[in-house]
C-alpha cells in the first residue's frame, strides 16, 4: 500500500488536484490512487452541480414522474413512488444494490474508483447536491474508502454493485478502511476522522451507482502499466538481439517509411538507437559484421511490426479510456441548460470493455515474443551460447525452468487474453438485455500486465 506513514501516523499528501469533470488524465488517476493528491472542485465545477441539483429540486416541486427519481428502477420503472419515500427510495436502492462478491479492491483502486466517480459527479449532469458532492470529497481526502469487491458488474448500467458498495461505506453502512483506523464498521472509521455519514436526497442514490467508473478506473491503471511494460519490452528485445549476434538492417528508416504505421516507425528508431550505430559503435556487432547470416528470426527481425502494433494499441485504449473517465455516464442524464431530464445509454460500457480486451491481447503478443526469444537464448542451437547460459552444464541447470516459467505465464495469459466483451447475458428481467462484462475485461488486463511484469 502506497500511503505516507510517519510515526505511525498517516500522513496525507499536501496537494491538490482540481476536478472540473473534463481533464483528468489516467496518470492523474494513478497518482490520486496513491495518495499523492488530494481533490477539490473548480469554481465551474461547483456551478454546474448547483445547476444540476436545481433542476432536480425544481421537479420535485412540480411532482413530476421522472425515471429514478419518482420510480423504481430497472424492471420497476413503471412504478411511481411516493413523495414521501423518494429518499427512502435512494438508500433501499444502494443497500439493495451492494449485491457483489470477491476478494475487496486495494485501498489504491478504491481512491481510484473513487475519485473517478467524483470527477464523473464534477461535470453537472448527475443531480447530486453540491453538499453531498463536498461531504463525499471529504472522505476521500481522509482515505475512508468503503468495502468494494472485485466482483458483480456486468457492465450495464454501469458498474452498479462495486458503485453501491462504494455509496454504502458513504452513507455510514457495511465496511470501511483507513490508514489511521484500518479496517471497521463504516460510521465508526468516518466518526474517528470527524465526518458523518452522507445523507441521500431524491436522485442522489442513484447518482452515486450508476456509471463505467470501475471498469474505466481499472483500465486506466491497465493503460499506464502497459505503456510501461512496451517501453521496456523494446529494450530488452534490443538487448537480445545484441546477445544473439543479430543485425539492425532489418530497422532501417526505409522500410519503415514504405509502411508507415505510426507504432513500427517508433519502434525501428528506437532499436536503432539503442543498437551499434556510428554514434554508438558495439563490440559485439562489429565482432560479427562479417559473418554469413543474412536474416534474423521473426522474433528479432520483425519486433518494429509486433511490437508496434502493441504501441499503437496502447495510444488508442487510452484515448478511449481518457474519453471515458471525463464522460456523464448517468441514467438518466440532467440537462440542466436545456430543463431536461433523458433516460439514454451513457452507462453501458461497451467501449471501455472492447479496448481493454485489445489491449490484454496486445500486450500478451509483447510477452510470447519475449518467451521465444527466451528459447533462442537458452538453446545452443539457437544462439551458439552455452546451453541455458550455464557453465558446467548438467551439474548446473542454469536458466533451464526459469524459461519454464516463462511458458506457463504466456499459456496463461493466452487464455485470459479471450475477450469477455463477447459474451452477454439478459439481466432485470429482460429489460437489460445486454451488457458490455467490461469489469472482467479490466480486470483481466490487469492479471496479463502482472504476469508480464512478474520476476
Amino acid at each position: 500500500m502506497i500511503f505516507l506513514i510517519r510515526n505511525g501516523k498517516y500522513e496525507p499528501p499536501e496537494e491538490y488536484i482540481f476536478l472540473d469533470g473534463n481533464t483528468l488524465s489516467t496518470d492523474d488517476l494513478v497518482q490520486l490512487g496513491k495518495s499523492r493528491y488530494k481533490i477539490k472542485l473548480t469554481n465551474e465545477a461547483e456551478q454546474n452541480v448547483t445547476k444540476s441539483r436545481n433542476l432536480i429540486d425544481k421537479i420535485l416541486q412540480e411532482n413530476k414522474v421522472v425515471y429514478g427519481i419518482t420510480t423504481g428502477f430497472g424492471n420497476f420503472a413503471r412504478t411511481t413512488i411516493p413523495i414521501d419515500k423518494l429518499e427512502e427510495l435512494q438508500y433501499n436502492l444502494i443497500r439493495s444494490h451492494a449485491a457483489g462478491v470477491g476478494r475487496p479492491l486495494s485501498p489504491e483502486k478504491t481512491r481510484m474508483l473513487l475519485a473517478l466517480r467524483i470527477n464523473v459527479l464534477a461535470k453537472g449532469y448527475s443531480g447530486i447536491s453540491l453538499a453531498t458532492l463536498k461531504h463525499i470529497i471529504e472522505a476521500f481526502n481522509a482515505s475512508c474508502l468503503s468495502l468494494v469487491p472485485e466482483q458483480g458488474s456486468v457492465g450495464a448500467s454501469g458498474d452498479l454493485a462495486p458503485l453501491a458498495h462504494l455509496a454504502l461505506g458513504l452513507i455510514g453502512e457495511g465496511k470501511m478502511w483507513s490508514p489511521e483506523t484500518g479496517w471497521g464498521e463504516a460510521k465508526y472509521v468516518l466518526e474517528s476522522h470527524e465526518l458523518s455519514p452522507i445523507r441521500l436526497s431524491a436522485k442522489e442514490g442513484i447518482a452515486l451507482i450508476n456509471g463505467t467508473q470501475l471498469i474505466t478506473s481499472l483500465g486506466a491503471e491497465a493503460v499506464e502499466r502497459s505503456n510501461l511494460i512496451a517501453r521496456q519490452a523494446d529494450v530488452v528485445a534490443a538487448l537480445t538481439l545484441e546477445v544473439l549476434k543479430g543485425t539492425s538492417r532489418a530497422f532501417d528508416s526505409d522500410v519503415q517509411m514504405i509502411r508507415p504505421h505510426k507504432g513500427q516507425i517508433a519502434v525501428a528508431k528506437r532499436l536503432r538507437a539503442l543498437l551499434h550505430s556510428d554514434t554508438y559503435p558495439s563490440q559485439i556487432a562489429e565482432s560479427h559484421r562479417f559473418c554469413n547470416r543474412v536474416q534474423d528470426a521473426y522474433t528479432l527481425r520483425c519486433c518494429p511490426q509486433v511490437h508496434g502494433i502493441a504501441h499503437d494499441t496502447i495510444e488508442f485504449v487510452h484515448s478511449v479510456i481518457t474519453t471515458e473517465m471525463n464522460s456523464a455516464t448517468d441514467n438518466p442524464i440532467v440537462f440542466a441548460n436545456r430543463g431536461e431530464i433523458i433516460s439514454a445509454g451513457n452507462f453501458h460500457g461497451e467501449y471501455p470493455a472492447k479496448v481493454l480486451d485489445f489491449l490484454a491481447i496486445a500486450v500478451h503478443e509483447l510477452a510470447s515474443m519475449s518467451e521465444r526469444r527466451i528459447e533462442r537464448l537458452v538453446n545452443p542451437a539457437l544462439s551458439e551460447l552455452p546451453a541455458f547460459l550455464v557453465k558446467d552444464g548438467g551439474l548446473n541447470s542454469g536458466f533451464m525452468l526459469a524459461h519454464c516459467t516463462a511458458a506457463s505465464l504466456v499459456s496463461e495469459n493466452k487464455v485470459l487474453c479471450h475477450p469477455s466483451s463477447v459474451d452477454s447475458l439478459s439481466t432485470s428481467a429482460g429489460t437489460e438485455d445486454h451488457v458490455s462484462m467490461g469489469c472482467f475485461a479490466a480486470r483481466k488486463s490487469l492479471s496479463v500486465m502482472r504476469n508480464l511484469m512478474k520476476r
